[in-house]
């Protein structure tokens, strides 16, 4: 089975990519996440008021957004919390999509198209996406929603999955709660998928990411699990870099906290799919 970039994914619902909020702070975001051997992407720039790198893998992808100097500001972004804000489904077809969360009852917003400029070589193209959106009443911790990639061929480029540290995809995602038992049915709804307890847990699967939504005492998108192929390149670059915390958990997991930009990484050792 596969998607519309031509990757091999699971039955099922999967991860399209994870939002890292970093508001008005682009350049200093982009130079960290370049000094700990992430390879980015071009910037770019929405039409509705938002700029972005991405740092992408042959499949789910991680996403810096924030906000323009100038121009138009998208307030959805202002107005979200700063860090790791944003859990993203990969949707086939945005109607469709839309048509399933009303059918179960989800208060869901009708599809938005937006698009931003590729350059490629000497030419420049229109990538276009069209998002389903939850509100945020509803997922207090993040926002929640369904991309439809129109034009998967100017995202997924093969020499953009080169990274020096290694990394290779996004194995987990984990959301603190104060009600974890009554909130995990309802992520699970949002993503079309199917929930299990495990302990005083909740999980469920977007393609090869597990998503854990977990007792806490605030609502908020409590860490991520990313793998490399090896974590030694990792380790190097995060010891140089002074705005990073990294802790060595054993031979195949570290602990990588960037307290600037609020988030916690997990970084795995793992055999990464070509």
């Amino acid at each position: 089975m596969s998607d519309a970039a031509g990757r091999a994914v699971r039955p099922g619902p999967a991860l399209d990519h994870v939002v890292i909020n970093v508001l008005r702070r682009m350049d200093a975001a982009a130079a960290l996440f370049t000094e700990l051997g992430f390879q980015l992407t071009p910037r770019g720039r929405h039409s509705l008021g938002s700029i972005n790198h991405l740092i992408m893998t042959p499949g789910a992808y991680l996403e810096l957004v924030g906000v323009p100097e100038d121009g138009p500001q998208r307030q959805d972004v202002l107005d979200s919390p700063f860090g790791l804000n944003g859990l993203v489904v990969a949707s086939a077809d945005a109607d469709e999509t839309f048509a399933r969360l009303s059918a179960v009852g989800l208060p869901v917003g009708p599809p938005v198209a937006f698009s931003r400029p590729v350059t490629l070589g000497d030419r420049t193209e229109e990538a276009r996406f069209r998002t389903v959106r939850l509100p945020t009443s509803l997922f207090p911790a993040g926002r929640i929603y369904h991309c439809q990639h129109l034009t998967p061929d100017l995202v997924w480029r093969e020499p953009w999955f080169v990274h020096p540290n290694g990394f290779c995809g996004i194995g987990g995602f984990t959301v603190a709660s104060p009600a974890p038992e009554a909130e995990a049915p309802r992520y699970a709804a949002a993503c079309g998928a199917v929930v299990e307890r495990a302990g005083e847990a909740w999980t469920f699967r977007l393609g090869e990411t597990c998503v854990t939504i977990e007792p806490g005492p605030a609502a908020r998108f409590a860490g991520l699990v990313l793998h490399f192929t090896d974590l030694t390149a990792l380790e190097a670059r995060a010891r140089a870099v002074p705005d990073a915390d990294w802790i060595r958990l054993s031979s195949e997991e570290a602990e990588l906290a960037l307290p600037d930009f609020q988030l916690t990484l997990c970084c795995r050792s793992a055999r990464c799919a070509p």
